[in-house]
């Protein structure tokens, strides 16, 4: 009878210490999901270049930044037009924009600008991977359509 009793609690402790570690461990996904949605994005930046044009584009939460062949232009942001970029950057899990694929090649040829959007957020920086300007990869699609749109509604 001791024996059985010594079995059963033992049974029962490893039970506990076992759903007690499966529970804090989903509590430690949800922190870290959690976390993620509450990055600070500080700046946005779409590189497009080829061999005679380099078209660098800067957002921040005030201002855009047009650089196009080293003639730089700068624009006011408002704070909705900002809301709708860090939005979108919300939906992308920034820790694999780097590893993207690219739908099309043109840019290896001088076909299409070569492309490529990083995302600076505190002491980081995402960086995708290189894209044909224009046919950015599915993950990025809506980003890009936001951030090469101007305050018109227009495609630049």
């Amino acid at each position: 009878m001791k024996a059985q009793s010594l079995l059963i609690i033992t049974l029962l402790t490893l039970l506990n210490t076992n759903c007690t570690s499966q529970q804090k461990t989903q509590i430690d996904k949800n922190n870290s999901t959690y976390n993620a949605k509450q990055l600070k994005i500080e700046k946005i930046e779409l590189k497009e270049q080829t061999r005679g044009t380099r078209r660098f584009t800067t957002f921040t939460p005030t201002s855009k930044t047009v650089s196009l062949n080293d003639n730089v232009t700068t624009f006011s942001l408002s704070a909705d037009e900002w809301k709708k970029i860090t939005e979108q950057v919300d939906q992308i899990k920034l820790s694999t924009i780097s590893n993207l694929q690219a739908p099309t090649s043109a840019r290896f040829s001088d076909g299409a600008l070569s492309a490529s959007i990083s995302i600076t957020s505190g002491d980081k920086i995402y960086t995708s991977s290189g894209f044909d300007s224009g046919v950015p990869p599915k993950e990025l699609e809506k980003l890009y359509k936001i951030i090469t749109t101007d305050h018109m509604g227009k495609k630049q």
